[in-house]
């Protein structure tokens, strides 16, 4: 939608800001409180789950130039929360300023957080900005995944220029255990075909697993992963750190080993509901 301001017209921006906290009550994981600005909104399908469920969704049905969206998830000590997207973020071309994503997670003692929304759809000419701020109190244990497709090839769709830049950050008890920052632009397709960037693949991911379960999964992971991609574990701390990437020629195929991946890694709580092939 559109206003004028100042005799001249200009583009409404969407914004959204959306927290979540939640602690154990009566040996349950609960929902303690629920805060929703704008067009960031979270569901929770499940009220009896636990780990306690919770579907983030972005009423504006995808972000282009200058939208901002964040948010904010607190997991109490001993509370499980497993967070997923009503559906895959679409970022639009981006006529002027980019899209942006603030993602803050935190975990009290021995309590767990598996942050696996679906995958981000980047269009042609888009603008794209996310950070992931994660904060583990001792004992906690994170999954987190971000997968990303630069065009949707049975849609016939095709990522030429754009610029995109995730970053991550993650401590535990204060010290930080993994950060990095993954950029690409202006011209997306060029590097995306390099042989040592993606060879002409379109779609990836990252999963990284902070857990003293880690480095005991990791054979059953490089299963899954297989030849388009890799995984590697080291012992951080007190507990321990899976990462993986992943790549492939389509969304599809790569949902193929996501699904499995995230079954085996995110314990009882499985594969999010809202997620299929």
């Amino acid at each position: 939608m559109d206003k004028i301001e100042h005799g001249r017209i200009s583009t409404q921006r969407a914004a959204g800001a959306a927290r979540l906290s939640c602690a154990v009550v009566d040996g349950r994981t609960r929902l303690r409180r629920l805060y929703q600005d704008g067009a960031a909104k979270i569901r929770m399908p499940a009220v009896s789950a636990d780990p306690l469920e919770a579907v983030l969704i972005n009423t504006a049905g995808g972000m282009t130039g200058g939208d901002r969206i964040a948010w904010d998830v607190d997991v109490g000590a001993a509370a499980s929360a497993s967070i997923t997207t009503q559906a895959c973020e679409k970022i639009y071309r981006a006529a002027s300023d980019r899209a942006e994503v603030r993602v803050k997670l935190s975990v009290g003692e021995n309590g767990r957080i598996a942050w696996l929304p679906q995958e981000t759809i980047v269009f042609d000419q888009a603008a794209f900005a996310r950070t992931l701020d994660i904060e583990l109190a001792v004992g906690a244990e994170a999954l987190v995944l971000e997968a990303t497709v630069f065009g949707r090839l049975a849609m016939g769709e095709h990522v030429s220029l754009g610029n995109f830049h995730d970053r991550w950050r993650v401590r535990q008890d204060g010290e930080l255990i993994h950060a990095e920052d993954f950029r690409i632009g202006p011209d997306i397709a060029a590097t995306l075909d390099r042989p040592a960037i993606a060879g002409g693949a379109v779609a990836m991911a990252t999963l990284l697993l902070v857990s003293p379960r880690a480095e005991a999964l990791l054979d059953p992971v490089l299963e899954i992963v297989g030849d388009q991609g890799s995984a590697s574990a080291w012992g951080v701390r007190k507990s321990g750190k899976l990462l993986a990437r992943l790549y492939a020629g389509d969304g599809y195929r790569l949902r193929q080993r996501l699904v499995p991946l995230v079954e085996l890694l995110n314990g009882k709580a499985g594969l999010p509901k809202l997620w299929s092939l």
